[in-house]
């Protein structure tokens, strides 16, 4: 006897026990991986999936079962799986690119060389040969292994015989780019020799410090003048090749910002003279009508180039441009909101404040930025005490 409801299907079986099956958003039928000897213990299951549909945290059964009792395979077979079948912190899937992002490391730095082994078999001393055979690409590295580890940390709760393997410091890369902040009257340089429509976006960079994709994906309807703020709700990513607009990576990338006033007046003529019409229109649109690509906004750097055996030197353009003009060749985009974050430390802002101005989850990003203006302010008190001495 089958019973019809609102969400699945429950039918009693000859035994007595109870069946529930259900039809999941890939419009096949999913039964319950058991059968249930009391009807509201079906009725239960069918309630939590129909919560996994509803939060978007959903993939089948199937799926997870074979991911729940997945055993020592080798790790070729396993990480699919796992990639497949993984959640944030939050308990919501992925992002696209994470997704994306995990699949290349699994793909260039990790399966060619442990993709056959048994995960129990990976040591120690595979794990330390297998990252020095790796390129001298430390902060992809870094990232391998941290999600290398987070996979056999995941397989060893459902096999006993995985020990997953720890390398100190393996999980942090040093990076060779460290730019000093910019000034505010490098950046007032930057600004000026920057093209007058993508004038407003290095501004917002810095001084609200936002990611470029938060930037790129702007709308009328994000600005209210009125109150002053900005409101932060979607970025675009790369994936595939291809600009995805999406949600921020974290609940905390949802944000009002707070305009500083001299800005007021900047962004009203920003609106006036370059962003599309109507509250969807972008405030920084493609010469094609799309989204501002970072190409474009970064430019490029002045060359040398031999064409039809002709040399022929081509100028800087865009922020390589700018940033050559106001003497600070090192800086990258990104360094702009590393700026705006470091100024928001230097005036005091508290953990909590600067992970809301910044988008941050955590707060070991925010006190980044916090020891950076006391590392700062040291140096600040040191050439004071030498203007003293020299007195």
């Amino acid at each position: 006897m089958a019973s019809r409801r609102g969400f699945g299907k429950l039918r009693k079986l000859p035994s007595g026990r109870w069946q529930a099956s259900y039809i999941g958003p890939d419009a096949t039928r999913h039964p319950a991986p058991t059968t249930f000897l009391r009807k509201m213990d079906a009725e239960g299951w069918l309630r939590d999936e129909r919560r996994l549909v509803e939060s978007d945290a959903w993939t089948s059964p199937a799926a997870r079962a074979r991911a729940k009792h997945a055993t020592a395979g080798t790790l070729a077979e396993y990480a699919p799986r796992w990639l497949e079948a993984h959640r944030r912190p939050d308990g919501e899937p992925l992002k696209d690119r994470t997704r994306e992002h995990y699949g290349k490391l699994l793909e260039s730095r990790i399966l060619p060389e442990l993709g056959p082994l048994p995960m129990h078999a990976i040591t120690e001393d595979v794990l330390t040969e297998w990252r020095e055979n790796l390129p001298a690409t430390p902060v992809a590295n870094a990232h391998a292994y941290a999600l290398l580890r987070g996979i056999l940390r995941d397989a060893a709760k459902r096999d006993k015989r995985i020990t997953p393997p720890s390398i100190p410091g393996a999980s942090r890369a040093r990076t060779t780019h460290k730019a000093e902040p910019v000034t505010p009257a490098e950046l007032a340089s930057i600004v000026a020799h920057m093209p007058e429509r993508h004038r407003l976006a290095v501004l917002l960079m810095a001084w609200c410090a936002l990611r470029f994709g938060e930037v790129t994906e702007l709308r009328r309807q994000d600005v209210d003048l009125r109150r002053g703020v900005l409101r932060i709700r979607r970025g675009v990513v790369l994936v595939g090749g291809e600009r995805k607009v999406t949600t921020p990576k974290s609940a905390a990338g949802v944000r009002d910002l707070p305009l500083p006033p001299f800005l007021l007046p900047i962004v009203q003529a920003h609106l006036d003279a370059y962003a599309q019409p109507g509250p969807a229109g972008l405030l920084f649109p493609a010469k094609h009508g799309g989204h501002l690509s970072q190409s474009t906004l970064n430019g490029k750097p002045a060359r040398r180039r031999v064409i039809g055996g002709r040399i022929i030197n081509e100028s800087s353009s865009g922020f390589c441009r700018a940033r050559e003009a106001a003497g600070r060749p090192d800086l990258h985009l990104h360094d702009l909101r590393h700026s705006g974050l470091t100024w928001a430390a230097q005036t005091g802002a508290t953990t909590a404040e600067l992970m809301a101005w910044g988008g941050h989850s955590t707060p070991a990003a925010a006190q980044r930025y916090q020891h950076a203006a006391r590392d700062r302010a040291k140096a600040l008190a040191a050439a004071l005490s030498r203007m003293a001495e020299d007195a």
